[in-house]
């Protein structure tokens, strides 16, 4: 779940944020904060320096056991710096200290841009751990940001305050600082905070040495010794997450972990009228473990539902009923459920075992079951293939599961069966349908597309791919097509993360020309070209919509689905939202769209109401992401 790049896959680029409460305001020893050191250049303290020196230094002046705060730090960062970058949930450095900003929450995973609840959404206090290690530390506010060291003494500030919170002091072995590492955690529920300070004193009892993505190697050695005083739990009055039963099918070993609340919102969907009409499938760039814990930790998004790549087995950490921060788009959160995959996008057919595929098979029937999903891939999408909620947000999307995904495999699997391959004529609509074994595409891959450090260089190399590479004409030596938001007036790349010039298998497009081998269709404002001799990598499709624009003027494409803001009853609100600057549909061309279209509509979480509008807007695949656009300004028939 890296943070470097926003294209990386998955509904996850999380990291831990912390709820400070009420301990901001408390010093170390008798209300003076401790007494701070000069830092030398380069964030070292003394005169050798070096991070595993800095970890020693904080420990020794804030009385924090050296073990605990390198166990700590290891489950909050695994010891990297992310030389002064945030990670998107709004944390700094080897201590993830946070400070949030609304423009953080809005281009996350809650996607929540355009909505009149961010300033409130971030100004909780459980999103600045480091305007409060700023307080106990004395160091200004940007230091703590930037500087490795500085950052440390804040987390070990933190951590000070909380043990003597806890316990009255912070003279005491490292087994009797299990509450204040819980508390630093912060979890708002029990459970939640148990298994962070669980996982940080299983750290501790076996050891663990690595080197940082800065080159620093850092080492804790092993304790076996420590007794971790469980009991302290109580201290921290901290409320017992409700006992949820697992919303899964008997075929799959499902168990119920909650997610942080903060990682999603409370709803009773779709009882109280928010449809639950899609699922996104997603890659969790992290192991399987370290998903299930990050989705724990407050400030960050969380999915429904957590999948191992080894057997299967499935952990669900947030309620259908309820919203989960995962994609990006609050509109499709409103309507989606996320399934997470244990896996690396950079990876994918190595990670993605038959196990998972046919675990998530038969999660996505019993969904499609309960909730009436339609079993196709208007409504089963990657992460990759969900809309940007506004222009600036556009090109920084994720782009998991990545092209390694199977999808053949997957709707196979649900009952989806392909036809007999083929393509029409010009104005039919054709399924994206190329084998995925045998579709062997040439990807590059980058050190910042690969969180594992596999990939040390930029690398061109031969896979098994999902997808067909798009064109601006009918030959293999034609420029691949730059999508406006990736590429304004030039061509795309084969960069691995470039959905631009991707189409996935499932998807469908009108077909706007033949020449050849080579097969046109309309796609994201263009007419683009795949190699396609004989229809072998598409089927015709039929019972379908297709829109085209009512009139002789492009129709605008929006990422968003709120109602106008005249809608909205007094005391909301309303949420806001344009078109996509750098999409539209012109006339003459044609798109696929849902069989249906669906009223605006928008949540609010606080008081439960859900405001319905008078408009719909349909759904459609635009490009490689699907697209909005209002029904009143389409003219849509059946194909």
């Amino acid at each position: 779940m890296r943070t470097s790049n926003p294209r990386r896959g998955t509904a996850s680029r999380l990291r831990r944020t912390a709820l400070l409460g009420t301990v901001a305001a408390l010093a170390i020893g008798g209300g003076a904060a401790v007494p701070v050191p000069a830092l030398a250049a380069g964030g070292t303290v003394g005169e050798t320096g070096g991070l595993q020196r800095d970890f020693a230094a904080a420990a020794d002046a804030y009385h924090v056991p050296l073990q605990v705060l390198l166990g700590v730090a290891y489950q909050e960062s695994a010891w990297d710096a992310h030389a002064g970058q945030h990670s998107t949930d709004g944390g700094y450095g080897p201590m993830h200290l946070t400070d949030v900003t609304p423009a953080m929450m809005a281009g996350g995973d809650a996607g929540a841009v355009g909505r009149q609840d961010l300033k409130r959404m971030a100004a909780a206090p459980a999103l600045h751990t480091l305007r409060a290690a700023a307080e106990l530390t004395g160091l200004p506010a940007e230091r703590l940001r930037t500087d490795p060291a500085a950052n440390i003494r804040g987390g070990a500030a933190l951590l000070a305050s909380y043990q003597k919170d806890v316990t009255g002091s912070v003279a005491a072995g490292p087994g009797n600082w299990y509450g204040a590492v819980a508390r630093y955690s912060q979890a708002a529920d029990r459970q939640g905070a148990a298994a962070f300070a669980g996982r940080v004193f299983a750290t501790i009892e076996k050891g663990v040495g690595r080197t940082t993505a800065e080159g620093e190697h850092v080492r804790l050695a092993a304790d076996g010794d420590v007794d971790p005083a469980t009991g302290q739990l109580k201290a921290l009055d901290l409320k017992s997450a409700a006992t949820t039963d697992t919303e899964c099918p008997a075929t799959v070993a499902c168990t119920f972990v909650p997610a942080a609340a903060s990682n999603g919102q409370v709803s009773n969907r779709p009882a109280n009228g928010i449809r639950i009409d899609s699922i996104v499938i997603h890659d969790t760039e992290t192991s399987y473990d370290t998903a299930v814990s990050l989705f724990q930790q407050p400030g960050g998004s969380a999915a429904h539902y957590v999948m191992r790549s080894s057997d299967g087995a499935v952990t669900q950490m947030v309620p259908t009923k309820d919203l989960a921060f995962h994609a990006g788009n609050y509109s499709t959160n409103m309507h989606s459920i996320g399934i997470e995959h244990e896996g690396y996008a950079a990876h994918g057919a190595t990670w993605y075992t038959e196990a998972q595929y046919e675990a998530t098979a038969d999660l996505v029937k019993y969904l499609s079951a309960r909730f009436g999903i339609p079993l196709d891939r208007e409504h089963i999408v990657g992460h990759d293939n969900v809309a940007g909620p506004n222009s600036s947000l556009v090109s920084g999307m994720h782009w998991d599961p990545g092209p390694a995904w199977d999808w053949n495999r997957l709707m196979s699997l649900v009952g989806v069966h392909a036809r007999r391959h083929g393509v029409g004529p010009v104005g039919s609509v054709v399924t994206i349908a190329p084998r995925f074994e045998t579709n062997l595409q040439t990807v590059q891959i980058c050190p910042s597309d690969d969180p594992t450090g596999a990939t040390t260089a930029c690398t061109e190399t031969q896979q098994a791919s999902d997808f067909l590479y798009l064109r601006t004409g009918p030959s293999d030596t034609a420029p691949l097509f730059g999508d406006q938001a990736l590429h304004p007036g030039a061509a795309g790349t084969d960069r691995i993360n470039d959905w631009g010039a991707m189409a996935a298998a499932g998807q469908q497009f009108v077909v706007a020309d033949k020449d050849g081998d080579w097969t046109a269709v309309w796609y994201g404002g263009s007419k683009v070209w795949f190699h396609n001799p004989h229809g072998c990598n598409t089927t015709p499709a039929h019972g379908v919509r297709v829109i085209t624009a009512a009139g002789t003027s492009p129709v605008a494409v929006y990422g968003s689905s709120y109602p106008d803001a005249a809608e909205y009853p007094a005391g909301l609100s309303p949420s806001t939202q344009a078109p996509l600057s750098m999409y539209s549909v012109p006339a003459g061309q044609a798109y696929v769209a849902t069989v249906a279209p669906s009223l605006t509509d928008d949540f609010f979480p606080s008081s439960g109401k859900v405001v319905t509008g008078a408009k719909a807007m349909y759904t459609i695949q635009y490009n490689h992401r699907v697209g909005l656009v209002y029904a009143s300004d389409v003219t849509a028939t059946d194909g």
